[in-house]
Formats: C-alpha cells, sequence, structure tokens
C-alpha cells in the first residue's frame, strides 16, 4: 500500500470529521485512535474511503509519506504533550506535529521551542466550526515557521471553508501565533453570544413565545445580522421537545458552561492593558448562570420591579435589532484591538484584513458583517479601532437611539443586560475627550503620591500637591 499523506491521532467527533473532509479532497488518511477499536470502527463504517487504520503508534509514523504531516486532536494541556512524547521517538527530523485542538497559545510556544529545539517542526492550528465545520470546511488559523506553512498548505487550503473563492485560512505567524488568534475568536464568540441571549431575555419580558422568536431570528438572519450563531438561534426556537410539546429551549436550565479560552482572554487583555469589556461582561454572566441555587435563594430575598416590557412588538424588535448590531460590532472591536495590541507586543505582524477574511466563513463568529471587517482593515491596515472605519462609525451613531433605549428599558424592568450595557460603557467611553479620570489621579495623589499632569501644561511634565492632611 502506498504511504498516507497526512495522519491524524485522536478520533472523536471533530478529529473524525476532519479526517473525512482531507480524505474527500484526494488525499490518502491514516488514523490511530488510543483506543483501538473506535480506529477499526471508523476505518470499517468508510470502506470506500482512502483510510489507513493503525493498531500502534509505531505503525501509524510507518504508514505516513515523509516528511510526516501528524495532526494531534486530543484534549488540551497534558495530553498533547503526552502524545507528542510518544511520537518524538518515532519520527525524523523535519517532520511535522500539528496541534489542532483549542490549546493555550503559551502552550504552544513551549512545544514550538521544544520540538525546534529536537529538529522537528510545529504548527500550532487553531480550528472553528465545530462538527459540520469540521467535516464540510472549516476556519483555519495555523500559527509556526512560514516555511512549515508551506508544506500545509495545499492540504489546508484544501479543506477549508470558501468565501467569494478564497480558503479560509491564512499563515497567521509564527510561534502561538494560531493559537492565540483561535483564542481571542472564542473570547468574541462568547460576546456574540451573550448579546443573543439578553436580546432573547428582553423579548421574553416583552411576552415573545418560540414560535415568534424563531420567525424574528430568521428574519434578522436574512438581513445584516446574517449569521451563524443568528441562524441557529432561530433554529434553536424551533425546536420542540418530543416528550412534552414545549418549545426545548424553555425545558434547558439556564447554567452555562465554558472551556476555558473566554478566561484566558480575560488574562490576555489585562496583561495587554486592554479593554475588553463585552467579552468581560459575557464571561461574568456564565459564571453568574452556573450560581444557579444561590441565584435562586437570592430571589427570594432581593427586591427588583416586575421584568415586564410593554411596547409594541414591531417596534421593540427594530430597537433591539439596533442595539444588538451596535453591540456586536463592540465586541468584534474589542477582540481586534486585543489582537492588534499582542501582535505588536510579540512582534508577530499580524494582519487584520486576513484574519478577519478567514472568519467569513467555517468558525463560529462568521457572520455577513465580516466582509465589511475585512474591506476596512484592507482600506487601512493601521485603522486604530474597528468603531472609526466610516461604515461602522455610521451604524454605531445612527443606532445609538435605539441601543439606548432598549438599555434603559431592560435596566427599568430589572432585566441584566451586561453585555449591551458594557459595550455601550465602552462606546461611550472611547469617544469622550474627557474623562473624570481627573479625580482619579487627585486620589491617587492624595493618597499616594502618584503625581499627576496638567491640562494647561505641556505632557509628560508631572505634578505634585500637598494635600491636607485627613484625620480618622
Amino acid at each position: 500500500m502506498s504511504k498516507s499523506d497526512f495522519g491524524l491521532i485522536g478520533l472523536a467527533v471533530m478529529g473524525q470529521n476532519l479526517v473525512l473532509n482531507v480524505e474527500s479532497r484526494g488525499f490518502q488518511v491514516s488514523v490511530y485512535n488510543r483506543t483501538t477499536n473506535v480506529t477499526d470502527a471508523f476505518v470499517a463504517a468508510h470502506p470506500d474511503k482512502k483510510l489507513v487504520g493503525a493498531q500502534s503508534l509505531e505503525e501509524f509514523v510507518e504508514s505516513l509519506a515523509s516528511p510526516r504531516k501528524v495532526m494531534i486532536m486530543v484534549k488540551a494541556g497534558g495530553p498533547v504533550d503526552a502524545v507528542i512524547e510518544s511520537l518524538i521517538p518515532l519520527l525524523d527530523m523535519g517532520d511535522i506535529i500539528i496541534d489542532g485542538g483549542n490549546s493555550l497559545y503559551t502552550d504552544t510556544e513551549r512545544r514550538d521551542q521544544w520540538l525546534g529545539d529536537l529538529g522537528f517542526r510545529f504548527i500550532g492550528a487553531g480550528v472553528s466550526g465545530g462538527e459540520e465545520g469540521a467535516r464540510k470546511g472549516p476556519s483555519i488559523m495555523p500559527g509556526g515557521p512560514a516555511s512549515t506553512w508551506d508544506v500545509m498548505k495545499p492540504i489546508f487550503e484544501s479543506i477549508a471553508a470558501k468565501v467569494d473563492g478564497e480558503p479560509c485560512v491564512t499563515h497567521i505567524g509564527p510561534g502561538g501565533a494560531g493559537h492565540y488568534v483561535k483564542m481571542i475568536h472564542n473570547g468574541i464568540e462568547y460576546g456574540d453570544m451573550q448579546l443573543i441571549c439578553e436580546a432573547y431575555n428582553i423579548f421574553k419580558a416583552a411576552g415573545f413565545e418560540a414560535a415568534d422568536l424563531a420567525e424574528v431570528f430568521t428574519n434578522w438572519n436574512n438581513g445584516d445580522l446574517e449569521s451563524y450563531l443568528i441562524q441557529i438561534t432561530a433554529e434553536i426556537f424551533k425546536q420542540q421537545d418530543p416528550q412534552t410539546g414545549k418549545a426545548l429551549v424553555d425545558l434547558i436550565l439556564d447554567t452555562a458552561g465554558q472551556k476555558g479560552t473566554g478566561k484566558w482572554t480575560l488574562i490576555n487583555a489585562v496583561e495587554n492593558a486592554v479593554v475588553i469589556s463585552t467579552i468581560n461582561a459575557a464571561v461574568e454572566a456564565r459564571i453568574l448562570s452556573s450560581m444557579k441555587d444561590k441565584r435562586v435563594a437570592a430571589s427570594k430575598v432581593l427586591k427588583g420591579p416586575k421584568p415586564e416590557i410593554d411596547i409594541k412588538k414591531k417596534k421593540l424588535v427594530k430597537k433591539v435589532h439596533d442595539a444588538l448590531f451596535a453591540s456586536k460590532i463592540i465586541s468584534y472591536a474589542q477582540g481586534l484591538d486585543l489582537i492588534s495590541a499582542m501582535g505588536a507586543e510579540k512582534g508577530w505582524d499580524l494582519d487584520l484584513a486576513k484574519i478577519a477574511a478567514i472568519w467569513r466563513g467555517g468558525c463560529i463568529i462568521r457572520a455577513r458583517f465580516l466582509n465589511d471587517i475585512t474591506e476596512a482593515y484592507r482600506t487601512d491596515a493601521k485603522l486604530s479601532n474597528l468603531m472609526l472605519a466610516p461604515f461602522f462609525t455610521e451604524i454605531l451613531n445612527g443606532f445609538q437611539e435605539n441601543w439606548r433605549e432598549v438599555i434603559s428599558l431592560a435596566t427599568l424592568a430589572g432585566i441584566p443586560v451586561p453585555a449591551f450595557s458594557a459595550s455601550l460603557g465602552y462606546y461611550d467611553s472611547y469617544r469622550s475627550a474627557v474623562l473624570p479620570a481627573n479625580l482619579l489621579q487627585a486620589q491617587r495623589d492624595f493618597f499616594g503620591a502618584h503625581t499627576y499632569e496638567r491640562t494647561d501644561k505641556p505632557r509628560g511634565e508631572m505634578f505634585h500637591t500637598d494635600w491636607p492632611e485627613v484625620i480618622g
């Protein structure tokens, strides 16, 4: 039998679908799973495919053509290191290991150094799109040496989603750049999902049923809010529970999980002094949702207004549409700002236009307005903030009245809208020529002699006041 063009370790759902995707593009693929009956069952289920099932890592490695291209799809952290350690004695110098999981970018940088020192090549590739994307075409964010990308380019470009004929994959940058950009993609995803959930909560307070919401979100997905998340939300509202006949969404417990990428994004933002308040609010909302028992107990003690909104439904749909669109722009703006800051800090030379372009298809945050984001950065590669691109400035200026009203309606009704509020707070702070930080600096100088600058003196000149002593 001829040697395989590509190998994959880890046959969970994502791994299996990636294998089928690669094979469908004309490549022979070798597969290995620690539980060998999983390998056997997978290969047996696809007798017409060019698949080679291996019973051992030795057999797996031997079945691959040189330079060997081995993709690892196992749980992030220790399991990735364990697989790499098992592979090292079996591979030849110049062979390529690809980590396609949701690894922390600092782990990817460590592995890149470790394997490079041993003479191997390593790619940390973020893969987005879930089960469907893995099978039909994901968005792929590979980081590592450009020369290694050149070897993998034919395979990655063939399996990636396509938009306007362009594959949704590009060489992001060296080291951990690929996994870093995937991490921020997930942070934006957190913000996007929470904003949709807040819109849903407002509609519930106005008396919308699941069938009403299915229609609203379907209409939105046929317009300027078109996106994967809006599309699947419409489908969720259509789903009925076969046991009760009720809308399934109404029977799902309101406690959300998370796998860590949102938290990693927040930590990185703090380290880079970049504001991502919308994403932060989304992560905190998930944490608060997990406190179900405490929330139920508190609901019996802490008082607030009745969560009802009395406004014509058609009018409310338009207002929430505008608030959601404006807030979504902020979530993407914050994520891209963080990517820009980190790219500069690490010297990665990240291309925001290319990054936005590969998010247009295959990935979870794909949306129609990513075409406009791509165009904004192609027009001005040094754009300081997405909000300042003319297309987005016009939307924010035009939608802000409804944006503000939606947040006011929710607040007066006691409906939590942390991500909507954080988005508007960011917008208002960013557009303010003067903020109250002058008082903050006075306070810092008062208790800690931290000094301050003056409005009537050149920037960089520092002053200190001998404040009166406060007793008590």
